[in-house]
């Protein structure tokens, strides 16, 4: 069971790097910043979560982790070489499938280390989300979960249906595949849909005088 869980750890790793090395091209970056912004998002929120929970930062004990970034960026970088054009959905969906990876190994592991279901839930997000904000405001974009389409929303209603699906009695591995679903799912439907919380009404600005 472990073992599989390091193999879909890797798997989520890797997928959040390519979303980072898509960011990097975007930016026009050279080698150095696309290792870096690879990273920072690939790691960064699992490393927030294992520091909440106190426990050793998952990539200073397995240095398969970052073996896993350099693989993913440099294949990334031999794809984009091909390519004539740089759609954004592609950063878009890459993020999608590492913010519903990173989502439900996040509250995995808070459940596995004793944190209540809420606060799981709440762990699970952050996992998801804080890497992808870090990369965004490096450089220098709006961090994509402060605007537009559901996000972290996303990662509450799939820490939910995990939750339940442990609740009703269903194995890990069903809870992981039901919560990566439905976050992957509800994030993609928010994208082509444009799903969102609405908080202010559209208006004109206005300057004092």
């Amino acid at each position: 069971m472990t073992s599989w869980l390091h193999w879909v750890d890797l798997l989520g790793v890797a997928v959040f790097a390519i979303a980072g090395t898509l960011m990097a091209y975007k930016k026009h970056m050279d080698g150095f910043g696309v290792i870096v912004l690879a990273s920072v998002t690939a790691i960064g929120g699992g490393t927030l979560r294992d520091m909440i929970l106190d426990l050793p930062v998952f990539w200073v004990q397995d240095p398969s982790f970052f073996y896993a970034i350099l693989a993913a960026a440099f294949a990334t970088i031999i794809w984009l070489r091909t390519r004539q054009t740089f759609p954004m959905r592609y950063l878009l969906f890459a993020d999608a499938f590492g913010l519903a990876f990173f989502n439900v190994m996040g509250l995995q592991k808070a459940l596995s280390y004793g944190a209540p279901p809420l606060i799981a839930i709440g762990l699970g997000t952050m996992t998801g989300v804080f890497g992808g904000l870090i990369r965004d405001v490096i450089c220098r974009e709006i961090p994509l979960v402060l605007k537009g389409e559901l996000y972290a929303t996303t990662c509450i209603l799939g820490g939910a249906s995990y939750v339940t699906a442990l609740l009703c009695g269903l194995s890990v591995p069903w809870c992981m595949l039901i919560g990566f679903s439905v976050t992957l799912a509800c994030r993609l439907a928010a994208m082509r849909w444009h799903w969102h919380l609405p908080v202010f009404q559209a208006h004109k600005e206005v300057l004092d005088e």
